[in-house]
């Protein structure tokens, strides 16, 4: 039997299962086991509490420098173990098998211990983690360990949120100095223009005026 996680046949990741617990909900747990040997290896999965873990596939077969994806779901409980501690122990067995191996081709004693066989054993333990928990952790890692997550988390939407109001305002102070802008150029040009023309009117009706003058002044 070798350590955790890992044998001279497997690798496995992680190295012991954490399942999120709420009641009556399903939850599962991933194991990534890769074959570091040149040789076919057939594995199979085993756990002291066979009913209340679903594990697919919980017999396989990985080619040489291969991995493969083992899924265990722990089943809805109706209640919370006490202390949320679980005792639950996996054992994950791993041999070598001829190549080309089929998993339906496995005979019944591939996993049963004699002299003649090399079976090698990976124990993984089994840990429960509370939501709360894992909320806490959440808001942990945001402070960097200032153990003031929620309120430093409120601050910065607060400052989110004042801050795109400021935006918003600005652009709108925007707008309503450019329309004034527009409507005074407006009025400053159509004034322009009055005058201009007055002016001009004024100008012609002194030459109109010059000329009657000279005319009702030359002699006839």
């Amino acid at each position: 039997m070798s350590g955790v996680g890992e044998n001279q046949l497997i690798s496995i990741q992680p190295d012991e299962l954490k399942f999120l617990f709420e009641l009556e909900k399903q939850s599962y747990c991933d194991l990534k086991v890769a074959n570091k040997t040149e040789h076919y290896v057939a594995f199979k999965v085993k756990t002291t509490s066979p009913k209340k873990y679903f594990v697919r596939p919980n017999t396989g077969v990985i080619q040489p420098w291969d991995s493969c994806i083992i899924r265990v779901t722990l089943q809805a409980q109706r209640e919370y173990p006490p202390d949320m501690q679980c005792k639950d122990k996996f054992l994950l067995q791993s041999t070598i098998v001829p190549p080309h191996t089929d998993v339906d081709e496995l005979p019944q004693d591939t996993f049963t211990k004699d002299s003649g066989k090399t079976l090698t054993e990976c124990k993984l333990k089994v840990s429960y983690i509370s939501p709360s928990t894992t909320q806490r952790s959440s808001e942990s890692g945001a402070t960097n360990g200032d153990g003031q997550g929620s309120e430093t988390i409120s601050t910065i939407q607060r400052l989110k949120e004042e801050r795109d109001a400021a935006v918003k305002q600005t652009q709108q102070l925007q707008h309503e100095l450019e329309m004034v802008k527009r409507r005074r150029n407006q009025r400053n040009g159509g004034n322009g223009l009055s005058l201009k023309f007055a002016a001009m009117v004024g100008l012609i009706g002194l030459i109109i005026g010059f000329i009657l003058k000279l005319t009702l002044a030359s002699p006839t």
